[in-house]
């Protein structure tokens, strides 16, 4: 939060603590020249929200060290159809030139990326044959040159002039090969998909290498797969992954967002019942992902009071759709039967 904070006072913005509140007071906001790089590179949120506060203060705003992430070029896209004057949004160095007054526009965001990676890991995991569509290729190049550096096909199958909105095949009917991955800003290796990728790689055929350069103590998942009989070994920010033939069934506990879908990823491609608690962390960036698992045929269901209300009413154009031949356990070679696997 630092950097919003810094990012907003240097706008003009009264910024007061109480307790555990935040208490930001302003007329209108100024222009400024704003750094917003910290220790682990720039700052996407905060690069969003002070882009967004831009764009209607006094004046010329300059965001040095801003983030470069497509959602950051999607807001942008959407503010100056509402008006704003924003030059820059994908590079390091962002314009904004305030305006008096925003007004309405029709827009169609783009889709989750992470929820679309997420998706196509779970079937590389399973020797599953999914389709995903609106999924945003360009946007994650590096996560699918990294499934097809472990043996995994990604096909595109319904390219598209926007090419966030087309439609990839992702398969997998082999022995997954080892990898080295490096977490880094975009458009590197999203740092959101790192756990998911350190359960596909733990049943990979040699040994792969994962460096957290982003969120160098994002671990907590670790300890979590190695119940599941995973062999991972940390140092630091990095961990070497000894692929094992199988994982097995276990009680395990989510500790994060990331680390929730790593579980159940695992828990797709283990042999046994796995049970995981604490999975209202899932819910902060996944539409009802049982539904969507059990759907392509895994056995999976919420339990007892974690039972979340349908999602119906979630924005389709965020969410990537999914559909394919079904999930199958690299286990046992059959249709997957619950987040116990087979």
């Amino acid at each position: 939060m630092d950097l919003h904070l810094k990012g907003l006072a240097k706008l003009g913005a009264k910024i007061e603590m109480d307790g555990g509140n935040i208490i930001a007071t302003c007329d209108r906001l100024k222009g400024a020249t704003i750094f917003l790089g910290g220790p682990n590179g720039p700052t996407v949120l905060g690069t969003a929200n002070v882009m967004s506060a831009a764009t209607l203060a006094e004046g010329r705003t300059v965001i040095e060290s801003a983030a470069c992430e497509p959602e950051i070029v999607d807001l942008a896209n959407m503010l100056n159809r509402m008006g704003a004057k924003i030059r820059g949004a994908g590079s390091p160095r962002i314009i904004i030139d305030g305006v008096e007054a925003l007004g309405g526009c029709e827009h169609r965001v783009m889709p989750d990326r992470i929820v679309a990676g997420t998706y196509a890991i779970a079937a590389a995991m399973t020797n599953g044959d999914v389709t995903i569509d609106d999924f945003p290729y360009d946007s994650l190049l590096a996560a699918v040159n990294h499934l097809e550096e472990v043996g995994v096909h990604v096909t595109k199958v319904n390219p598209n002039d926007e090419d966030a909105r087309c439609s990839v095949r992702i398969s997998s009917n082999r022995v997954l090969r080892p990898t080295i991955i490096t977490t880094q800003p975009h458009p590197g290796f999203p740092t959101d998909l790192q756990a998911q990728f350190m359960a596909l790689l733990s049943i990979a055929d040699g040994n792969s290498i994962i460096t957290e350069k982003i969120y160098t103590e994002r671990f907590l998942h670790v300890a979590e797969l190695s119940r599941m009989g995973a062999q991972v070994y940390r140092q630091g920010s990095t961990a070497v992954i000894s692929g094992v033939r199988h994982l097995h069934g276990a009680p395990v506990m989510a500790s994060d967002l990331r680390a929730s879908a790593c579980l159940v990823l695992a828990a797709l491609a283990a042999e046994g019942e796995t049970t995981i608690s604490r999975v209202y962390h899932l819910d902060r960036g996944y539409s009802g992902m049982e539904r969507v698992l059990a759907s392509l045929g895994a056995d999976i269901e919420r339990c007892k009071e974690t039972k979340a209300e349908p999602a119906e009413d979630a924005v389709p154009a965020m969410l990537p759709s999914i559909r394919g031949a079904g999930l199958t356990s690299r286990a046992a070679q059959e249709p997957l039967a619950k987040a116990e696997g087979n």
